[in-house]
């Protein structure tokens, strides 16, 4: 008698929480709880390595890419046009095709307390906080606003809050760069796992990549806009203006030039530095310093063949097999003439790499930016 006695007090519990809640806040965004109850930081899979060789989530190259899969998605091709601007006081929102971030008139070291304690507010702990080189990027956390709320979910979830959790999993990477005039440019990226069952008994599971979300990304862009100053009438329309105009991207394609695999873009420097960018920061990247200047990104790689050790939920997920491959140092330079810019890679003494690995970061920039 004790267990059916112990499921009614329970469902009375519920009933009586109900009885005394007369409104319930819907959001679509509620990272809340992360910062808050999070488990212990996950270790991110070596970069850009494929998790599982499931056909539903590989990409041509053996290179699993968010904004690959994104590519097969059914998004909305952006309108022809120039780049899309709006201005608030100091701050502005621009967009090329799908990218958005902001400009600011006020230096990167003013900004950098504000950006922090935004996403402090915003339920989000860090992995990453490099004041020098602008990089803020969050631990994986969970949008409890994604979990379906019945009366008894709401219910319960007020009073046991990791009873229900999806199946999906963000991080975000926040990069402040500085311009010449003394403006901050303020990019978000956004990157998803999603939890995937491997088997038809539908007893074991494995964590894959998703699409990013440029829609999710230009939510928080405008959050911060507020946290700037904006008021959030204004943020929400031009939010809401900038997803209808946008500018179309030049195209991509990836070549070879001398044995060196290059990736052509039909545009000048300035969006093509920031095309490569944004690029890096959504497919994972480590970058461990740029040179704007000389048009080239620090980053490390580890080869997608690198061994991984999946193991259970948080603890296990995306952990890194102690034999996995040490990562490589290589710089991305992006070089440009009028309208037209190159990338390539180098490696640490600068030169061309006409590797393996330098086939694979090509074709997950080319992928990132179709």
């Amino acid at each position: 008698m004790k267990q059916p006695i112990a499921r009614l007090s329970l469902l009375s519990l519920a009933i009586g929480l109900t009885a005394c809640t007369t409104t319930f806040q819907e959001s679509k965004i509620d990272y809340k709880s992360a910062g808050k109850q999070q488990a212990p930081t996950l270790e991110v899979p070596p970069d850009l390595t494929q998790l599982s060789t499931d056909s539903r989530y590989a990409v041509p190259g053996g290179v699993v890419s968010a904004a690959a899969m994104e590519a097969n998605s059914k998004a909305q091709k952006p309108a022809e046009g120039r780049t899309a601007t709006a201005a608030l006081g100091d701050v502005h929102i621009e967009r090329n095709g799908e990218q958005r971030w902001l400009v600011i008139k006020r230096p990167a070291d003013q900004l950098w307390e504000p950006v922090r304690d935004f996403w402090l507010e915003n339920g989000f702990i860090f992995t990453t906080e490099d004041r020098q080189l602008g990089i803020i990027e969050t631990d994986w956390a969970e949008n409890r606003a994604k979990i379906p709320q019945d009366v008894i979910r709401k219910t319960l979830g007020k009073v046991f809050d990791g009873l229900y959790s999806t199946s999906e999993r963000d991080r975000f990477r926040t990069r402040l760069e500085r311009s010449a005039d003394g403006s901050t440019e303020v990019y978000i990226t956004h990157r998803g796992m999603q939890e995937v069952y491997t088997s038809a008994q539908k007893d074991q599971t494995i964590w894959q990549p998703r699409p990013s979300d440029p829609e999710l990304e230009t939510e928080f862009l405008r959050r911060l806009m507020v946290k700037l100053g904006v008021s959030q009438e204004q943020a929400d329309a031009v939010a809401k203006a900038n997803t209808t105009t946008a500018a179309a991207t030049g195209s991509v394609r990836m070549e070879s030039a001398n044995g060196q695999p290059v990736l052509q873009i039909d545009e000048g420097f300035d969006r093509a530095w920031r095309r490569v960018g944004v690029a890096l920061d959504r497919t994972g990247f480590t970058v461990e310093d740029r040179d704007r200047s000389r048009g080239i990104y620090f980053v490390r790689y580890v080869a997608p063949d690198a061994k991984v050790e999946p193991k259970g939920f948080f603890s296990k997920l995306f952990s890194r097999s102690p034999d996995a491959a040490a990562p490589v140092k290589y710089q991305i330079q992006v070089r440009s003439e009028g309208d037209k810019s190159t990338v390539t890679v180098l490696n640490t003494q600068g030169q061309p790499e006409t590797s393996a690995n330098a086939q694979r970061i090509v074709r997950v920039i080319t992928d990132d930016m179709k």
